[in-house]
């Protein structure tokens, strides 16, 4: 029996790389709600037979077939965490069809592939997919304290974890320890695995892990951390910290977590 021919579709929209929602909020339709034929692409978004869903991209001047668009920060703020990966993926792949135009190989205009969530060049028989780019996120300890910083991108005053990309041939591990020597300038040991996130801003896979501290004081790096120092258990709550759906609270939480069950 093939599932995707009994199952409802549901669409979401995307117009300039924002969601497009109705009066009531809604960013998930049962039923077509513009002109298809005027979509940029239309993709796949099916990740489990039971949940048939399609992206459809439309040019940002059809933004006004819905009643409204929001930003995906203002709807992963409002929605629950069991919409982050959909809202994850169509993100990412409303931004990987914008970018990638043409063949990176022959400059040939690439066209939607057939079969695959790809882009395909019919001059040089080059695949594109949708670009994913490995990044490590961490949590150092010491004792009950935990090392925050405040990057230079932050609008406002917030401290989050120290994040990177890993570099061509680095471990995950190797990574870790160079960002974190390179961005507050102490040294770390005991790096174990804690879960990952893909984060849609703008194609990242982010890879979280606790590490120990094991010596160096903290030089927060020139123009990439304004502020960095160690945290106590007890002060987080009272700390701008990164919102509830994000890899960088979750490591915070698991932290507090387990100091608060030790105290008990």
């Amino acid at each position: 029996m093939d599932l995707s021919k009994s199952m409802q579709i549901e669409y979401i929209y995307a117009a300039g790389n924002r969601v497009c929602s109705d009066d009531l909020g809604r960013w998930r339709f049962t039923a077509p709600c513009c002109d298809h034929a005027l979509a940029l692409e239309i993709y796949n978004l099916t990740l489990v037979p039971e949940q048939q869903i399609r992206l459809v991209i439309l040019p940002e001047s059809q933004q006004g077939s819905l009643t409204s668009v929001r930003g995906l920060r203002q709807l992963l703020s409002e929605s629950g965490e069991q919409d982050f990966p959909l809202l994850s993926r169509a993100a990412q792949v409303t931004t990987w069809s914008r970018d990638h135009l043409y063949c990176p190989r022959c400059a040939t205009a690439l066209s939607h592939h057939q079969q695959d969530l790809a882009k395909q060049c019919e001059a040089c028989g080059l695949t594109q997919y949708p670009r994913l780019s490995p990044c490590i996120i961490t949590l150092v300890i010491r004792g009950e304290y935990c090392l925050l910083a405040q990057g230079v991108r932050f609008t406002e005053p917030r401290y989050s974890t120290l994040a990177g990309f890993i570099e061509a041939g680095e471990s995950a591990e190797d990574a870790l320890a160079r960002e974190v020597r390179e961005e507050v300038g102490v040294e770390v040991a005991n790096i174990r695995y804690y879960c990952s996130q893909s984060w849609p801003f703008p194609h990242s896979f982010m890879l979280g892990f606790f590490a120990d501290y094991l010596s160096g004081d903290i030089v927060p790096e020139p123009g990439e951390i304004v502020d960095a120092r160690w945290f106590h258990y007890s002060e987080l709550k009272n700390t701008p910290i990164p919102p509830g759906f994000t890899i960088s609270r979750q490591l915070i939480d698991a932290f507090l977590e387990q100091c608060e069950t030790k105290t008990d």
